[in-house]
C-alpha cells in the first residue's frame, strides 16, 4: 500500500511595513498535509496514479490549521459523538461529529479545526480533474465547485466512503478496480448533492453489445499482468468510464469489480477442489499479496478458510 510523501510544511513569512501582500501558502498533496497536521500515519492508505486516494486515520484531538491542499478532501466520521468547530476566515461553523455525517474541504481552501476528542475517519482525496471528468462523462451542466461542509448529514455518501476501508483485499487488480469505481461513484454523488447547483444525473439505459461485453470479460479473465483498470476496460468498449460501468452492470447484473471478484472466487474454488496446489501458490496465482490476504478475502465471501473449504469439498 502506498505511503504518504511527506513534505516540509510552509512557514509563515515575517512581514515588515514594506510588505504589500503576504506570500501565498503553497498547496500540498492531501496525504502530506494530513500527515503534517495530524502528527501520525494512516492505519491504511491507497493512492492511485491519478492522485485519487483513500485513507483511514485515527488521530488525537486536533487544534490546528489545515492548510490548502491540491485535492478535495471528503471525510466520513466513524467515532463517538462530539462537538467540533471549524473556522474559515471570519466564518465559524459548529457541528456535531457522528456516524452519517460528511466533511468536505474543497481544493485550495484553508480552515482551523478544534476537535476535543480522538477522531476516527475515512478520507477520500479527489483531484478536481477527476470530478470534472465524471461531470463531463455524465453529461451534466452542473457546477463542479464543491461546497464546504462541516458535519453535514449525508448517510448515503458516508456509508459508501466508510466501506472503502474494509474492502481492500490485498489483491492489486481487485483493489485498484474497486477504488476506481468507488471514486467515480462518490464523485457522481458529490456532483448531485454537494455543489452550488446540485443536479440529477439521469440513469443510462441499455447494456453492452455481446461483442463488446465479450471483450470486456476476456480482459477481466486474463492473467494477473493484464491491465484491468477501469480506464482500459472503458477504452476497449469505446465508452467513458461512467457509461461503461453502468452498461456493464446492465448486462451482467454486477459491477466490473464485483464480476472480477466473483470470477476469482470461482477460480480459487476450482484450484482448491481439483488440484493439490498449496494455498500459498494459489494465492500467488490469483494475484494476492500473501496467503493471509487471500485467506481473509476467501473467508469474507464464503464464511470458511480455504483449507476448511478444501477439506469439506473433498
Amino acid at each position: 500500500m502506498s505511503k504518504p510523501i511527506l513534505r516540509n510544511s510552509s512557514q509563515a513569512n515575517s512581514h515588515t511595513a514594506s510588505d504589500a501582500e503576504p506570500s501565498p501558502i503553497e498547496s500540498r498533496a492531501a496525504e502530506a498535509e494530513m500527515a503534517r497536521v495530524l502528527h501520525t500515519q494512516p492505519l491504511r492508505m491507497a493512492l492511485d496514479a491519478s492522485g485519487a486516494g483513500i485513507a483511514h486515520w485515527q488521530h488525537d484531538p486536533l487544534h490546528d490549521v489545515v492548510e490548502p491542499m491540491t485535492h478535495h478532501v471528503i471525510m466520513a466520521y466513524n467515532g463517538s459523538v462530539q462537538r467540533m468547530e471549524r473556522r474559515s476566515g471570519r466564518s465559524v461553523a459548529i457541528g456535531t461529529f457522528r456516524p452519517g455525517v460528511l466533511i468536505i474541504i474543497p481544493e485550495g481552501s484553508s480552515s482551523r479545526w478544534d476537535i476535543p476528542k480522538p477522531v476516527d475517519v475515512v478520507q477520500l482525496y479527489l483531484p478536481h480533474t477527476t470530478l470534472k471528468r465524471v461531470a463531463d462523462e455524465a453529461g451534466t451542466a452542473t457546477s463542479t465547485n464543491l461546497l464546504e461542509r462541516t458535519a453535514h448529514p449525508d448517510p448515503i455518501t458516508s456509508r459508501l466512503l466508510l466501506s472503502a476501508s474494509d474492502v481492500l483485499d490485498g489483491n492489486e487488480a481487485l483493489d485498484a478496480l474497486f477504488r476506481q469505481q468507488l471514486t467515480d461513484l462518490l464523485a457522481t454523488r458529490l456532483l448531485a448533492a454537494h455543489t452550488g447547483s446540485p443536479t440529477t444525473i439521469q440513469p443510462v439505459m441499455g447494456g453492452l453489445s455481446p461483442k463488446v461485453l465479450g471483450r470486456a470479460i476476456e480482459r477481466l479473465r486474463s492473467d494477473a499482468d493484464a491491465d484491468v483498470s477501469l480506464a482500459a476496460l472503458a477504452s476497449d468498449a469505446g465508452l467513458s468510464r461512467f457509461h461503461f460501468c453502468r452498461a456493464f452492470k446492465e448486462s451482467t447484473g454486477l459491477s466490473p469489480h464485483a464480476w472480477l471478484r466473483q470470477h476469482q472466487l470461482e477460480q480459487a474454488m476450482k484450484m482448491l477442489r481439483d488440484t493439490d496446489d498449496s494455498i500459498v501458490s494459489i494465492a500467488a496465482a490469483l494475484g494476492y499479496s500473501s496467503q493471509t490476504a487471500f485467506a481473509a478475502a476467501f473467508r469474507k465471501l464464503t464464511g470458511e478458510t480455504p483449507s476448511d473449504w478444501r477439506r469439506r469439498m473433498r
